[in-house]
């Protein structure tokens, strides 16, 4: 899908809007490994494919908040806002992590941008993520992500 492009005047009458998928993302065992070296979070779960195809998920499993930070990428796939000099994030309501993601799993993020509120110099946009593994029957990650934007 192609990312929405607006201009920062336009961003207040953005609620409601629903930005689509990101591209799916293939989840490697490289990219868990190297997110367990970043966080020092080296739980057999995750690195240990051997010893992982053996536990309870049958194979080894995406971080929970790997899946989660995977959201930066694909929120910057869906919304490009032209005349901003600064875009942050600003935090994050209600994470739930449904299901785990096996590495090899594709995944991708679907946003609806639910609320927009003024803040002092700009925008803060309240976007219903929902991180969806590819054939899954439950969704990975669901969460509102907290964005703001500053002319």
């Amino acid at each position: 899908m192609p990312t929405t492009t607006v201009a920062y005047a336009d961003v207040a009458g953005l609620a409601g809007t629903d930005l689509g998928y990101s591209e799916w993302l293939e989840v490697t065992q490289d990219r868990v490994d190297t997110f367990a070296d970043a966080t020092d979070d080296h739980q057999w779960i995750h690195v240990d494919p051997v010893r992982a195809a053996d536990g309870p998920f049958g194979a080894p499993i995406a971080h929970g908040f790997l899946s989660l930070s995977l959201a930066v990428k694909f929120w910057s796939e869906l919304l490009e806002v032209d005349g901003v000099t600064t875009k942050v994030n600003y935090g994050l309501d209600k994470v739930r992590f449904i299901s785990p993601v096996k590495v090899g799993s594709r995944v991708r993020m679907n946003a609806v941008i639910a609320e927009v509120t003024e803040v002092a110099g700009g925008y803060q946009l309240a976007v219903d993520q929902t991180i969806e593994i590819d054939g899954g029957a439950k969704p990975a990650v669901v969460a509102r992500g907290l964005y703001r934007f500053y002319a």
